[in-house]
């Protein structure tokens, strides 16, 4: 039997002009939307659900590949810094769970 791999990205985001949380959605719903059809994972906002300008998304994709499971998580974060310049990373991280 294979062994299962879970990777878990979190994302910290700051969302600048941003002048109110139904901006806030309009602007992280198309991002997570995208992410979810790009990458097949699950992503969902975690946290900062109140702060306008600032986002904490968490997605996570499963496979059978531990190291592929952490280069697609790269990727991810690459095609953010890539497709959209209105978002900012302000930081990343990556676990692996087996």
């Amino acid at each position: 039997m294979r062994k299962s791999a879970i990777g878990i990205l979190n994302i910290s985001l700051y969302l600048p002009g941003c002048m109110s949380l139904k901006e806030k959605r309009g602007r992280l719903r198309p991002l997570m939307t995208r992410l979810h059809r790009e990458f097949n994972i699950s992503v969902a906002e975690i946290d900062h659900q109140d702060i306008w300008q600032s986002a904490l998304i968490t997605c996570v994709m499963v496979s059978s590949n531990m190291s592929q499971t952490r280069r697609n998580l790269q990727q991810i974060i690459t095609w953010i810094d890539n497709n959209w310049p209105d978002i900012d990373l302000v930081d990343e991280h990556i676990e692996i769970l087996s």
